[in-house]
């Protein structure tokens, strides 16, 4: 069955937040923002309302929560009071209930709080769960670097994420694509319910990009560079509706846009997954 269309997302992470990338994303018809508390050294939501509150009603906003102003520059919690407060926070910073709220590495903490873990990321979900009820947000969500640390800890009793957001493309591991599509299966996701992050790993200027020929991933790549066919083939690994990708160019962003016409060749994709999977079981003997 076919899925939803692929949509691009502009992540403000390490973004300088210029209203001419915002103006332009709109131009792109790039309509979906995405943003966290302590992106801009904590100042993400507070300089996009004053730059662009009159762009704002013209995305959908989602942000995150989890990382706090402390004394080396960021501290990691799941403290049910302090998240419902940071999401009560960040409405009132951007002038508005973002539309989507996501519990931001959750597995930072969790890996510090063993075997008390699975109660500490219930008490968070319930957190969130409790500010969409309130009308804080429009939805929650869990964006996770490593889901590895979150497995074991799907419970039926603890509300169910709108949205799984995590890494994608032909970076990643076979260990985190395989704890993904697990989450994403536990939880009954669709497609559009499940976002893409770090497609280029950090850099479209690494030398990995120079060496591998992206392009082999595209049914027609004949018109795409490397950096367009990474991207556009990123949605497939794991299967995502979207993905978040920074970037202060406009013109960038446009070419990562014009990148979502091609079409994907499902069959590398698995030969690839299979490579993956032979390589880490290589590792692990």
């Amino acid at each position: 069955m076919r899925g939803p269309d692929p949509r691009v997302v502009l992540g403000l992470h390490r973004s300088r937040h210029e209203r001419r990338l915002l103006t332009g994303a709109l131009d792109l018809g790039v309509t979906a923002l995405d943003t966290s508390t302590n992106y801009l050294r904590f100042r993400s939501h507070q300089v996009l309302a004053r730059k662009a509150a009159d762009l704002l009603p013209k995305f959908t906003v989602s942000t995150k929560v989890g990382y706090f102003p402390g004394s080396d520059g960021a501290e990691h919690s799941l403290d049910p009071t302090r998240l419902n407060s940071a999401v009560e926070e960040a409405a009132n910073d951007l002038g508005r209930e973002p539309d989507l709220v996501f519990l931001h590495n959750p597995e930072h903490s969790l890996r510090k709080t063993v075997p008390h873990a699975k109660d500490l990321l219930a008490a968070a979900c319930f957190a969130l769960d409790d500010a969409k009820e309130k009308g804080l947000c429009g939805a929650w969500g869990i964006a996770s670097w490593d889901p590895s640390p979150v497995l074991s800890l799907v419970d039926l009793t603890v509300p169910r994420p709108s949205v799984l957001m995590v890494r994608a493309g032909l970076l990643v591991g076979a260990r985190t694509l395989d704890a993904a599509e697990t989450l994403i299966h536990a939880w009954n996701l669709g497609c559009g319910e499940v976002w893409g992050m770090s497609p280029f790993g950090g850099s479209t200027s690494a030398s990995v990009w120079d060496r591998l020929d992206s392009r082999l991933f595209l049914q027609d790549s004949g018109r795409l560079s490397r950096v367009q066919a990474a991207f556009r083939a990123a949605y497939h690994l794991p299967r995502v509706g979207s993905i978040a990708v920074g970037t202060d160019e406009p013109t960038h962003l446009g070419e990562l846009v014009g990148a979502l016409a091609a079409e994907v060749e499902e069959r590398t994709v698995q030969e690839y997954r299979k490579l993956l999977r032979d390589r880490s079981r290589d590792h692990c003997a």
